[in-house]
């Protein structure tokens, strides 16, 4: 594979928020530190990602000290979240799993409702530990994982969105490309490896870190959601759809999750294993 290193490091405090650039990170049993521990649900009790609102793309969410957060978002006055005391929990639908998670205060609500103009609640993951199991089907015994999507973490390759963007621009919807690797929400980014040579690994280690790759990741309407505008367009889904297709599914960078845990750090290599 060459000299294939990690080129950048993303979590999202509050799932479906803007993403945040790091350094370096600790990698958790379910994923990197801080990343998607709070999410939003509506009033009942599902989950509420950029699928039904894209607005949530432009509000940010800075992690503090001890695990709170700084939201921000434009027409808003910042708001400081503490994180809640897990004095009860609240039923939560994440896609197919239920979870209990813990309601953030009411000034959290307030917020976040009047920026989407809907009716939602901040809630917090308290325990990954023991919340939310990985999808059985693809997972080994005691694996869990956050708010996230479905895995711990979210693995794409510089290279592979070159060649996704190459078939944009030769498609039918060339105007609206490149596509950054934003578009796809990545919790790690690699850099020198070959187009879609993630597609056979199987086994990989990041600096000291070691992971398995779960299955590849199924991409659905968010992707065609600009991170800066919260404006829709036809791509990548429509190249995804004619190229990428398995299982009927459109298939964009692997899911990860940890085998060891430890720090990773911009730069470190990156070694297939498996």
């Amino acid at each position: 594979m060459g000299n294939a290193e990690l080129l950048s490091l993303h979590i999202h405090p509050v799932k479906a928020f803007r993403g945040v650039s790091l350094r370096e990170a600790v990698v958790e049993p379910w994923g990197l530190a801080g990343d998607r521990r709070w999410a939003l649900i509506d009033d009942g009790g599902k989950v509420v990602t950029q699928r039904q609102q894209p607005r949530l793309a432009q509000a940010a969410a800075e992690l503090l000290p001890g695990g709170g957060l700084r939201l921000s978002a434009p027409g808003l006055e910042p708001l400081t979240v503490e994180v809640p005391e897990p004095l009860g929990t609240v039923s939560m639908e994440i896609f197919r799993d239920k979870v209990e998670a813990v309601v953030a205060d009411a000034a959290a609500h307030a917020w976040c409702s009047t920026y989407l103009g809907a009716d939602v609640r901040l809630v917090h993951m308290d325990d990954p530990a023991t919340r939310r199991p990985v999808d059985p089907e693809h997972a080994l015994p005691g694996e869990t994982v956050s708010f996230a999507d479905g895995y711990p973490l979210l693995l794409t390759a510089g290279a592979s969105l070159d060649a996704l963007n190459a078939l944009i621009a030769a498609g039918g919807h060339a105007a609206e490309g490149p596509l950054p690797m934003n578009r796809f929400r990545p919790n790690v980014v690699v850099a020198g490896t070959g187009p879609w040579a993630e597609d056979g690994w199987s086994r990989v280690s990041i600096g000291e870190v070691d992971f398995r790759v779960a299955k590849m990741c199924g991409r659905c309407v968010v992707t065609t959601t600009d991170q800066s505008t919260s404006e829709r367009g036809k791509e990548p889904l429509h190249s995804l759809g004619r190229h990428r297709r398995v299982d009927g599914k459109l298939m964009f960078g692997q899911n990860l999750v940890p085998l060891s845990g430890g720090t990773i750090r911009v730069g470190d290599p990156v070694r297939v294993t498996g």
